[in-house]
């Protein structure tokens, strides 16, 4: 059976104060809980995105850092796969005034235990290992994603590059 084309995806994992900034969604019928993030739009970098798509879900301005790691997820249900970038991103503040994206409910901080004890909310499996791996310190090499983005959207190239992580 053919397989979807990957889609490749930004997240963020904001850490402030002991707590993680989350974005409450509706995705696919259902309430989930996820970082901030989403596509890379025409002529942005990963690290852009990260900047925008958080600002424009959570209110909160934050500074891209370092490349945490790539995360392959397949739904289990649309066998659509994803491919994560996960930065850390640090915190700088928030504009309580900003309109969220349709779809966002509202931004949450939770600490690594609520985060854990709300699997069950989680968009995927993925959340939660980008904080595990973040809290753990893994960072990926910077000129990974510049090799990764040079393949193009073919899904097989990117996959395998992935796999080599």
């Amino acid at each position: 059976m053919p397989t979807a084309a990957t889609d490749l995806t930004v997240a963020a994992v904001v850490e402030h104060d002991g707590k993680f900034l989350i974005v409450e969604e509706y995705a696919s019928g259902r309430r989930v809980l996820t970082q901030p993030g989403g596509h890379i739009e025409a002529g942005e970098s990963p690290e852009q995105a990260i900047e925008r798509e958080t600002l424009e879900e959570s209110g909160c301005h934050v500074s891209c850092e370092e490349l945490i790691g790539v995360y392959l997820w397949i739904n289990p249900q649309t066998r659509q796969q994803y491919l994560r970038l996960a930065y850390r991103a640090s915190y700088l503040d928030v504009d309580e005034s900003l309109a969220l994206d349709q779809g966002i409910v509202r931004r949450r901080w939770l600490t690594l235990g609520e985060l854990k004890s709300r699997r069950a909310l989680l968009r995927s499996p993925a959340v939660l290992q980008c904080v595990h791996d973040h809290t753990a310190g893994r960072r990926t090499a910077p000129d990974f994603v510049s090799n990764l983005l040079s393949q193009g959207r073919d899904g097989d190239r990117i996959l395998a590059l992935a796999s080599r992580l």
